[in-house]
């Protein structure tokens, strides 16, 4: 069997809640697990992250999901509904919408439901993405108030600038401004603003990429804040080759030794998630960090649809066979992320299907 695997940590996922708590010890937390859990499978992050109050996914599919698996919690839809039918659907299961359109409230409030709904009522607060302009909120909150297909409302807006220098401070008193006087429940905070914005956690926070153990905040490393990687990426050594000074390496030769360097070949490639601009080229100072038997060093050349290349000079006891880890424990998946032009979200919500997956304690 090719030997690549992804093994999942349900010990981090309960470690990272516990880190939410910590930073937002008054907020209900609704754990974000859209996209197949970043990568991580949905059932097998519920189960993780099952101390949670809620979970926020995309869409109803994963609801089902989720009750289907015999979880109780709150579900909310972070997008709502895509039509009329789901509405039914949602309403059976007892699952929160959002409502961040008008087609979306006019669909709500011409719906014949069993059961009145909760509704999550979304304000576009600069993002400008989803959700109600601040001028037309307080008419959608009326016409919500009077809907009876409405049990109850929350408040929420998601902010575009929580994890940069410019903080959310307009925004944040944007929103306030708007929603003053209502006393209802608010939903604000995603990672990086249950990290570094304490005065917005509100009434429940919203964690993502902080669950998983990376760093929603730049390049800040997520150790930092204690946060534990949930998922580590691994492989073996397959090949080994020797090139002189002035040889190449890979596709289009985008490599070239100034020594005699010593060559890995790893069971990894972009088919597999991994990203293919992430070796060095010729002239740049590193490629992507990656760990083999336990020692760091880095990639070499382009990334190919199965395979990868790894410098093996500095660590002469590497040879075929040796563990490979790709991201983890030792290589932060952010540390890859930044080597390779994006974030480590995508990162992991992109490892293939076809990656093995393991699922621990």
């Amino acid at each position: 069997m090719r030997p690549i695997l992804t093994t999942v940590s349900l010990n981090a996922l309960r470690h990272n809640l516990s880190v939410v708590h910590k930073f937002a010890p008054h907020s209900k937390i609704m754990a974000v697990v859209k996209a197949n859990g970043y990568g991580h499978g949905l059932i097998n992050v519920a189960h993780g992250l099952s101390a949670a109050d809620g979970f926020a996914v995309l869409g109803i599919n994963e609801a089902m999901d989720l009750r289907d698996a015999g979880f109780q919690q709150t579900i909310l839809l972070l997008e709502g509904v895509f039509c009329a039918q789901e509405l039914n659907v949602a309403s059976n299961l007892g699952l929160n919408v959002v409502i961040h359109s008008q087609p979306q409230l006019e669909m709500l409030e011409s719906a014949v439901l069993n059961k009145p709904m909760h509704v999550h009522l979304k304000m576009n607060s600069g993002m400008n993405r989803l959700g109600f302009q601040p001028e037309a909120f307080n008419r959608a909150y009326e016409r919500l108030l009077a809907c009876e297909n409405v049990a109850d409302i929350t408040l929420m807006t998601h902010f575009a600038t929580a994890d940069d220098e410019t903080g959310i401070e307009q925004p944040y008193n944007l929103f306030k401004t708007t929603t003053q006087g209502l006393n209802l429940p608010v939903s604000l905070a995603n990672s990086a603003t249950i990290l570094r914005h304490p005065k917005a956690h509100a009434d429940w926070v919203r964690p993502g990429i902080m669950l998983y153990g990376a760093s929603p905040v730049g390049d800040t490393a997520a150790a930092t804040y204690g946060l534990m990687p949930a998922m580590q990426f691994t492989s073996e050594i397959i090949g080994v080759q020797e090139v002189k000074a002035g040889e190449t390496v890979g596709y289009g030769n985008r490599f070239t030794a100034t020594r005699s360097t010593r060559i890995g070949i790893v069971a990894c490639g972009y088919a597999d998630g991994y990203p293919r601009h992430a070796g060095l080229v010729s002239g740049q100072s590193s490629g992507a960090p990656i760990a083999v038997a336990g020692q760091l060093t880095n990639t070499l050349g382009r990334v190919s649809m199965d395979m990868l290349f790894c410098d093996l000079t500095d660590i002469p006891n590497a040879n075929i066979g040796s563990p490979v880890e790709l991201w983890g424990k030792q290589v932060p998946v952010d540390a890859v992320a930044a080597a390779s032009d994006t974030v480590g979200y995508e990162l992991l919500c992109a490892v293939a299907p076809r990656v093995p997956m393991k699922v621990v304690d």
